[in-house]
């Protein structure tokens, strides 16, 4: 049998973990590296609900940042970045067929400032894993924050008009995703009091916010299944457009983890992928 039919497709029920408050009431926190001696890696927990997760698979162009905060890209050019493994490499070749992809894809968008990325593969002794924990990358804090690190003395200037934080997604895997899909919630249906912000520290002393995600029946979870190379998904942390009342935008933030699908075969190839942050400003 061809691995293209073993591939899991359609609507899903799985376990997703979402946020569970430190049992001392603290202040919730995450440290990005290891932690000073004597303090946890974080000080609050998750607890496991079962979800249904819809596929977006044949509906990819009905969702849009401005009602969902993310958005699915068909049909990309292939990169001329192939190995993925040079920090330098990836910044030189793939940050620029990117900064089209963003200038293309999001209405407005006349700025693309990238800040970081991440790769992450589903195997042992891996530098960075899938997360499978329900977040936010970014909070309306962090994000203000993040635009006066990276545009110094502009900085004011761009925080007085419309800012967005938003990750391109796309696995590098050479055949289609099996193992530990993205899930993603529509924006339109994550309510204010599901999110919690999480202070983010890093040992550079630098503060910023994430934010953990209360489960909710109301919210709408979605996933695109046996995504591949040729594919974006824009996942949209945060849009001071949503900060403004009657904008239309809902919510301008995407909670988003990724799962274990129950389908999935015992011995599918682990899902590689890369996230790349980019600051977004206009119009």
């Amino acid at each position: 049998m061809a691995i293209t039919s073993q591939i899991p497709r359609g609507d899903v029920t799985a376990p997703l973990n979402f946020y569970s408050p430190p049992a001392d009431g603290a202040a919730p926190f995450n440290y990005v590296e290891d932690p000073p001696e004597g303090q946890p890696q974080r000080n609050f927990g998750a607890g496991s609900r079962p979800v249904t997760i819809h596929d977006a698979r044949g509906r990819e162009s009905t969702f849009t940042l401005d009602n969902d905060a993310f958005a699915i890209i068909r049909d990309v050019p292939p990169s001329s970045e192939t190995e993925f493994a040079d920090d330098d490499s990836i910044k030189t070749k793939y940050y620029p067929e990117l900064e089209r992809l963003l200038l293309d894809n999001v209405p407005g968008a006349t700025k693309v400032v990238f800040f970081d990325h991440t790769i992450r593969r589903a195997k042992p002794g891996a530098d960075r894993e899938p997360v499978t924990r329900v977040h936010i990358d970014q909070t309306a804090a962090s994000a203000a924050l993040r635009v006066k690190r990276h545009l110094g003395d502009e900085a004011d200037k761009y925080l007085g008009g419309r800012y967005r934080i938003i990750n391109v997604w796309r696995p590098l895997n050479k055949t289609p995703v099996e193992s530990f899909p993205l899930a993603f919630a529509s924006s339109a249906t994550l309510a204010d009091e599901h999110v919690v912000p999480v202070e983010h520290r890093y040992r550079s002393g630098y503060t910023g916010q994430t934010a953990g995600i209360r489960y909710s029946p109301s919210q709408e979870w979605w996933y695109l299944s046996g995504m591949t190379g040729d594919e974006r998904i824009l996942l949209e942390c945060f849009d001071s457009e949503a900060l403004k009342e009657g904008s239309g935008v809902k919510g301008g933030r995407v909670a988003h983890t990724a799962f274990e699908d129950p389908r999935t075969r015992s011995d599918a190839p682990g899902r590689e992928s890369i996230e790349v942050r980019a600051l977004v400003f206009g119009p």
